[in-house]
């Protein structure tokens, strides 16, 4: 009895790169749904219309962070 090692180890090559990209599609198809799901029934807080103020307080803080992280290496 002789066996082709060659042909069963292509054979094996195959089934687990089957096996693999099964289980990626399937994983990519639940991680869809989960998706949705959530964004359906918890969606993303909309921040209150107040006016321009808070994103522009923000780039001040980060201006000023930005701005002692510089003052604070040249004083090394």
């Amino acid at each position: 009895m002789e066996v082709n090692l060659v042909a069963e180890g292509l054979k094996f090559m195959v089934l687990g790169m089957g096996i693999v990209f099964l289980f990626l599609t399937l994983m990519i198809f639940a991680m869809n749904v989960m998706s949705k799901i959530i964004h359906r029934y918890f969606p993303e807080p909309q921040a209150a219309e107040s006016g321009k103020s808070a994103p522009a307080a923000d780039k001040l803080k980060k201006v000023a962070a930005i701005a002692a992280a510089i003052h604070h290496h040249n004083t090394k």
